[in-house]
């Protein structure tokens, strides 16, 4: 039986990376199920198609292929807006949470990391954690890897981009993103990747042990 991981919380408080060293450190499959969003979103723009029309959309949602999701690629900024247009549909959103559950079957186990990871795709996860951060913090975060790649940004547009963010996922109708009942609560404002990653490690290693 696969072990699975559930990592939820907001953009830039560090949950894609803790979970990628998670999914290392045990040996276990990866995947980020904000990309399979994007990846759908990306589809649809490279073929000039409608973000907006729910039917092509599921069509592309069900010939996702999970294995060939590139991160630097689904990166970019404008398919990131685009995916936020399709994640809104409720049957994009089963078709995908299908595809991400079926991936949390793969043995010897399993992180998955979004915002809806522990209260719908995953809900009886072996260890369900919630990482998030202040908002000030992860714009800061957001911003100096910008600015580390060479990208010219403006902070204040960063920390306006994260708090909408964060309003849309949080209040979208369809699987909003919330803190589990029984996930345990990661707060990094105050640590850097490995303390965070430590402390994720110890919650992980409890709950394999239990």
């Amino acid at each position: 039986m696969s072990f699975v991981i559930a990592i939820d919380g907001p953009a830039a408080s560090g949950k894609g990376t803790i979970s990628r060293r998670l999914a290392r450190e045990n040996g276990f499959h990866h995947l980020d199920t904000g990309l399979t969003y994007r990846a759908v979103a990306k589809a649809l723009l490279d073929q000039n198609l409608p973000l907006d029309d729910v039917s092509i959309a599921e069509k592309t949602a069900y010939e996702l292929d999970l294995s060939d999701l590139d991160p630097e690629v689904l990166a970019v900024h404008e398919i990131g807006n685009a995916a936020s247009k399709v994640a809104v549909m409720s049957s994009v959103r089963k078709i995908l949470v299908k595809a991400q559950q079926d991936f949390s079957l793969k043995l010897p186990g399993a992180v998955l990391d979004g915002r809806d990871i522990g209260t719908v795709v995953c809900p009886n996860a072996d260890v369900k954690i919630f990482v998030t951060a202040d908002a000030d913090v992860r714009a800061k975060r957001r911003y100096d890897e910008a600015v580390s790649k060479g990208r010219d940004l403006n902070y204040d547009h960063v920390l306006a981009d994260i708090k909408a963010r964060d309003a849309r996922d949080s209040e979208r109708k369809d699987s909003p993103m919330r803190q589990a009942d029984d996930a345990l609560l990661l707060d990094t404002s105050k640590m850097d990747i490995e303390t965070a990653f430590q402390a994720a490690k110890a919650m992980v290693d409890a709950a394999k042990n239990a």
